[in-house]
């Protein structure tokens, strides 16, 4: 009896050690959260994920892109337009997933000219994944959704906060959540997509990702806006009920992939 324990005992070091391993190796590529793993996440969609969000960075602040488009060497990406405005130099720094950096521009779009949204381009010879599109259209509330991203901030404790800017890609994050809700008419700037992921600031501009890893919509807006009711203005000029507004606060919201495609 006391051999058998003894066996069992040392099985289950070894698996612990061998969880372990795995889970840092993990940790390595890609960060997820909590929530993720309690809506089991899809692995397909962490490593499309990884691959096709990039990290925006200018003399004004950073924020997230995915990729949308590769012809040749020029590589597009989709943002948002708060992302890289106030750039005085209109320089930008684009991280890629093998840890590079690439020099970027904006490029004028007027089919923007109401949306937040923009599109920012580097050349380079290696081969980056391009995001697949997903069809807005078909989302209903309860779809799972993941929003990702590279948050500005990272919460040490309590009491303590670290800007990520020079962290490289161990900054990415990944969030699982459900769409919330989705309005009849579109927000200011196009937001319609609301879901219960938690997005940070600096993780504007990144993908909003279906089940199957196809772009649905860019994040844009977190959770409790500061501005309040204001933030939730329609197209139109109307503002919603005090109870709708409660609901529509407690979520992040992005912009359907179908305002840009």
């Amino acid at each position: 009896m006391l051999s058998y324990r003894l066996r069992i005992f040392t099985i289950s070091l070894l698996l612990t050690g061998l969880l372990f391993s795995l889970a840092k190796d993990t940790h390595q590529h890609i960060s997820i959260t909590p929530a993720a793993i309690s809506e089991n996440l899809n692995r397909e969609v962490s490593e499309i994920a990884s691959l096709v969000t990039v990290r925006i960075l200018s003399d004004s602040g950073s924020g997230s892109g995915v990729i949308i488009g590769r012809k040749g060497e020029n590589y597009r990406v989709l943002t948002n337009n708060h992302v890289v405005a106030g750039n005085n130099t209109q320089n930008y720094t684009v991280l890629t997933a093998d840890g590079k950096t690439h020099i970027a521009k904006r490029l004028s779009s007027s089919q923007f000219s109401r949306l937040d949204l923009a599109l920012v381009e580097f050349t380079s010879p290696a081969l980056y994944q391009v995001v697949e599109i997903g069809n807005s259209h078909k989302l209903a509330v309860g779809d799972a959704v993941f929003g990702a991203g590279f948050p500005n901030w990272h919460w040490i404790d309590a009491k303590a906060i670290e800007n990520t800017r020079n962290w490289g890609l161990k900054a990415f994050r990944l969030t699982a959540g459900k769409v919330g809700m989705l309005p009849e008419k579109s927000f200011l700037e196009g937001y319609q997509l609301g879901y219960t992921n938690d997005i940070t600031e600096g993780m504007s501009g990144g993908p909003v990702l279906d089940g199957r890893g196809r772009l649905v919509g860019v994040n844009g807006r977190l959770k409790y806006p500061l501005a309040g009711i204001e933030v939730f203005t329609f197209v139109d000029g109307s503002v919603p009920s005090e109870g709708v507004f409660r609901e529509m606060e407690a979520l992040s919201w992005g912009i359907p992939i179908e305002r840009f495609h």
